[in-house]
């Protein structure tokens, strides 16, 4: 049981991490939240395949592969960036239970299992990770609500309005960055949705897109957390976050001069003609 405030903001909550338990069974409301974010980002992403030009039951397969490889990849993310410890106590390194996933080795995972099945199935893969990468936003805006619950994944010390305190927190202000990413994401979602319906032009612009709106917001609340995962003293995700924003900015900029030229000669084909 957990007593987290928001001091600033008058609000003050008792949280219990388990949700019920049946006989000595615990059921946690984190697992029930992020279940609940996939749910929701499934069913998103069935009422939009037909835009995309997608068959539903060939997603589907997609989707189980692409689930069961993120949960993996999540792990060993965070296991291999951990293994100074983990080296120590292999046994745990299964104990998922216990805590231990990283959202970016999630994503990796699912979209390369997610990306081998579409391939197999003959899906268009660009336009299947275009609609994944809304689906995860919406995922990750929920899911980090877990977090909240869990009383993980905050930040250094804050004199913010908005700052959370509790026992995990050490009972100082600090920065809520399981709400700063949740907010960021949900925002994302519904832009990335509205470009996709009116301006999107091609297949993974949408994608693209999201590995610069989520790199760019990862790489500065990465710097404020205090859970990092570290190589060499450099926080792994952070490097990632601004990596890949990087690699989108440039993408979106080569595949639109591209773009442009297409229609171009298209419209001096016309011309001739």
């Amino acid at each position: 049981m957990y007593n987290v405030q928001f001091p600033g903001l008058n609000l003050n909550f008792e949280i219990n991490p388990v949700a019920f338990s049946i006989g000595s069974f615990n059921i946690y409301w984190y697992g029930i939240i992020i279940g609940a974010g996939f749910m929701l980002a499934l069913a998103f992403a069935l009422r939009v395949l037909k835009d995309f030009g997608i068959k539903s039951d060939s997603f589907i397969d997609c989707v189980i592969m692409g689930f069961l490889s993120g949960i993996i990849g999540a792990r060993l993310y965070y296991v291999i960036f951990r293994w100074e410890y983990y080296s120590q106590n292999f046994s745990e390194i299964f104990a998922i239970h216990n805590g231990g996933l990283a959202i970016y080795g999630g994503v990796i995972g699912g979209l390369l299992a997610g990306g081998i099945t579409a391939k197999i199935k003959k899906v268009p893969i660009y336009a299947a990770f275009d609609i994944a990468v809304m689906g995860f936003l919406i995922g990750q805006g929920i899911g980090r609500w877990g977090n909240f619950i869990n009383q993980e994944a905050f930040g250094t010390q804050t004199d913010l309005p908005w700052r959370m305190v509790s026992e995990n927190t050490n009972n100082v202000g600090v920065h809520p960055c399981f709400l700063y990413e949740s907010i960021w994401c949900l925002l994302g979602f519904v832009l990335l949705y509205l470009f996709s319906r009116k301006y999107r032009k091609y297949d993974g612009q949408i994608f693209l897109l999201y590995l610069v709106w989520y790199g760019f917001e990862r790489m500065i609340v990465e710097g404020l957390r205090t859970d990092s995962l570290y190589l060499f003293n450099l926080r792994v995700s952070q490097i990632l976050a601004g990596l890949t924003m990087i690699i989108g900015i440039v993408l979106l900029i080569v595949f639109r001069k591209r773009t442009a030229k297409a229609v171009d000669m298209k419209d001096e084909n016309i011309s001739e003609k």
